[in-house]
């Protein structure tokens, strides 16, 4: 018995494990394989992830484990032809400390540290692997869970967070719509190479027709590189070390003995699906089981890990009795059209279409269209009810710190308005203009949820979504 069981111990499932963990949640995490991936696949951390990974309590980790994304270099028959830059420049400032390019860490050691996180949480969260999930049955008052070894799990809610061939989603019989993105298929791989500089990201163009591009990019925090390679469509892919050894010295000046080791490598067809629906009954899709992307841009584990930070909150002040169930709908109604906007960015990056840059740092998605959305002032400021609640030191207080953890916070800026007494952390600015004026109550995933020019409805709605504890 558990309150959550959710399946998948990838970036999606853990980050919502942390996240429930640290509210006092009972969830079991499942996942078939006998420990967490291997692989760098989803290296990409943009700079709404990385506000979430603060809250989340692993930001200090994951800035230990990676680095900034290298310069890319392109090469022409062995020699360096010139720079490319990747991403559209940008910087941090203070109302989003991390809004620069990404920060690169492999996929497996993101998983690894929110892994530890959730260790040390303790008694909120568990992971149990090596159980694979073969059939589901739900009612009114929970799901069980049937595994191929093991005995069954019960359940109040489940998680889907399986991957794009998601086994429980197949179970609930939901489809998803989608397209190929690129007919070619890529192989992925982690390599230990010699002969390569680890200052930049080395590209190879494809050297003829009938051939792919070929592109090598030292992976921060650690020995290894990541190599990509483009094939012609339907040609077999050896991911075997010398299937790969043939590949690098074919598209490059690299001798197949450069290539040392592989420690990971996979193929794939790129390619953008999302789910009919993002929930059946008491059970919930999340991540790539909700939406499977084209890797171009950097968006598929990003958007994965807010799913579960818009889901965590939610299922928390449910189980707990302090917002009624249909609160949960609002998962679906939020994040799928983030999901379906976030696929048409991954498309359009690896067509060509957009570029890496304000697009794909996440940092401007919002819930103005949310049910949970309230903006009452007749003229907003730049701050509306549903937007991202910027960072900010302001007379000695940082807006970040107020608002980690699993709380809501209520925030004044420029007024002097009456508020009521609410049990949540209360914070009053005499001004600061990236907000402009107004009464502030900021959910627990760093969102306006409620903004007006006094405080007027302002109770009445912290009590419908679970504010007031």
């Amino acid at each position: 018995m558990t309150d959550v069981l959710i399946v998948g111990a990838g970036p999606t499932g853990l980050a919502l494990a942390v996240d429930l963990a640290r509210r006092g949640v009972d969830a079991v995490v499942v996942e078939r394989a006998e420990g967490l991936f291997p692989g760098s696949r989803g290296k990409g951390l943009q700079p709404r992830t990385m506000e979430v990974f603060e809250d989340l309590g692993v930001l200090d980790a994951i800035r230990a484990a990676g680095g900034p994304y290298p310069v890319g270099m392109i090469w022409q028959d062995g020699k360096r032809a010139g720079e490319h830059r990747m991403f559209d420049p940008a910087e941090a400032g203070e109302d989003s400390p991390f809004g620069a390019e990404p920060w690169m860490v492999p996929q497996w050691r993101t998983q690894e540290i929110l892994f530890e996180r959730l260790t040390e949480l303790g008694g909120g969260g568990r992971v149990l692997f090596g159980r694979e999930v073969v059939g589901l049955d739900q009612d009114a008052e929970g799901v069980t869970v049937a595994f191929a070894a093991g005995a069954p799990v019960r359940a109040r809610y489940v998680v889907a967070a399986d991957g794009g061939r998601s086994t429980v989603r197949r179970a609930l019989g939901i489809g998803m719509t989608g397209e190929t993105v690129d007919p070619n298929p890529i192989l992925v791989a982690d390599v230990r190479i010699r002969g390569l500089d680890r200052d930049n990201w080395h590209v190879f163009p494809p050297q003829g027709e009938g051939s792919g591009f070929m592109a090598i990019c030292p992976l921060a925090g650690t020995e290894d590189f990541q190599l990509v390679a483009q094939f012609p469509e339907g040609e077999h892919l050896d991911v075997s070390l010398e299937g790969i050894r043939k590949v690098a010295a074919a598209r490059s000046h690299l001798a197949p003995e450069d290539v040392t080791e592989v420690r990971w490598a996979s193929d794939f067809r790129p390619r953008a699906a999302l789910a009919d629906s993002f929930r059946a009954g008491r059970v919930f899709l999340a991540g790539d089981a909700a939406h499977v992307h084209s890797p171009a841009g950097g968006q598929g584990l990003n958007t994965s890990v807010q799913d579960s930070y818009n889901l965590g909150w939610k299922l928390g002040v449910v189980l707990r009795g302090d917002a009624p169930e249909s609160l949960l709908a609002t998962y679906e109604e939020e994040r799928r059209v983030i999901a379906a906007r976030m696929l048409g960015i991954s498309t359009g990056v690896h067509r060509g279409e957009i570029r890496r840059g304000e697009a794909t740092r996440q940092l401007g998605l919002g819930y103005r269209d949310s049910s949970l959305t309230t903006e009452t002032r007749p003229s907003p400021g730049p701050v509306r009810a549903g937007d991202r609640a910027p960072d900010g030191t302001v007379d000695g207080v940082r807006l970040f710190d107020a608002f980690r953890g699993p709380h809501w916070t209520l925030l004044t800026v420029g007024t002097a308005t009456p508020v009521p007494l609410l049990p949540v952390p209360t914070v009053r600015l005499a001004s600061y203009e990236v907000y402009g004026t107004g009464v502030f109550l900021v959910r627990p995933d760093g969102y306006v949820g409620w903004a007006g020019a006094t405080a007027e409805g302002l109770r009445e709605y912290a009590e419908g979504v679970g504010a007031l504890g």
